[in-house]
């Protein structure tokens, strides 16, 4: 993976003038090539919503105005973006004086689109509204429970299985954890699975997720691993799959990917 020129893992400094050089693309390609997906065959929809709790330039006359930020990537996109690149260049805004927090969307979606190679949608919401979170989803059954006699902290696909006639389900999993794979850092998350097909085995499931404690890869890529293995393994008809992580340097990252051509990242987690 191309990131030595990445600020990720290295001592930066904060610039506090706008610059969008700052932004660092992570190609997805070697990923999925090593799940063992080609030339831009990939067996989902979805995309990456980011959610950006820090943002802030200056109005006309010098002062500060700020805003919280949805930020959705295709997930079509040639690149991801970097995450502490992301926050550097956020911070760029900060003694910044824009006309407008529409110029500084439309600066942010601009700057964004262009590094990951296709169109970003950017939105900002006020931090006066108190919003909604929820422990876990309605409708969504936790499987944290499950009895699970052999544990085991190292990537096993092998423990996935699924038989029997089809139902439909939503199962949620709040021990996702994973590792940076530059800094080592560990990453949490919440696992939301919705599927129609044979009843995936809970006890199985639980393991293969607390499997991933040890792995070190990009959310998106753990989304993407899980996703895949799910459908080679457990054959649903349909499937979506979408982790809610947790609040790192003021940036949360919620990828999703389905079998449906439908946003289904659904709403913030009391951890986020």
């Amino acid at each position: 993976m191309a990131l030595d020129n990445a600020p990720l893992g290295k001592t930066s400094d904060y610039p506090d003038r706008y610059d969008p050089a700052l932004l660092f693309p992570v190609a997805r390609e070697e990923n999925r090539r090593r799940i063992g997906l080609e030339d831009g065959r990939w067996p989902w929809f979805g995309g990456d919503l980011w959610q950006a709790w820090e943002i802030s330039w200056l109005r006309p006359g010098g002062i500060p105005d700020l805003a919280w930020a949805e930020i959705r990537f295709p997930a079509a996109s040639p690149s991801l973006v970097e995450s502490k690149s992301l926050k550097l260049y956020l911070n760029s805004l900060n003694q910044t004086v824009f006309s407008s927090a529409k110029q500084v969307v439309e600066t942010v979606t601009g700057d964004l689109s262009s590094v990951c190679g296709a169109a970003v949608s950017v939105r900002f919401l006020s931090v006066d509204d108190s919003g909604t979170a929820t422990g876990r989803p309605s409708g969504f059954e936790l499987i944290d429970n499950e009895a699970v006699d052999d544990v085991v902290y190292d990537y096993a696909p092998e423990s996935l299985s699924a038989n029997g006639p089809a139902v439909t389900e939503k199962l949620c999993s709040h021990l996702l954890k994973s590792n940076c794979p530059v800094t080592g850092q560990p990453d949490w998350g919440t696992v939301l699975i919705s599927y129609t097909g044979p009843a995936i085995d809970r006890a199985g499931l639980l393991r293969y997720i607390v499997s991933f404690r040890q792995k070190q890869d990009f959310h998106e890529h753990c989304v993407e691993t899980l996703f895949t293995d799910l459908l080679s393994r457990c054959k649903p008809q349909n499937l979506t799959v979408c982790a809610r992580y947790t609040r790192r340097g003021g940036l949360d990252i919620n990828p999703w990917r389905s079998t449906e051509p439908v946003e289904q990242v659904g709403p913030r987690l009391v951890r986020q």
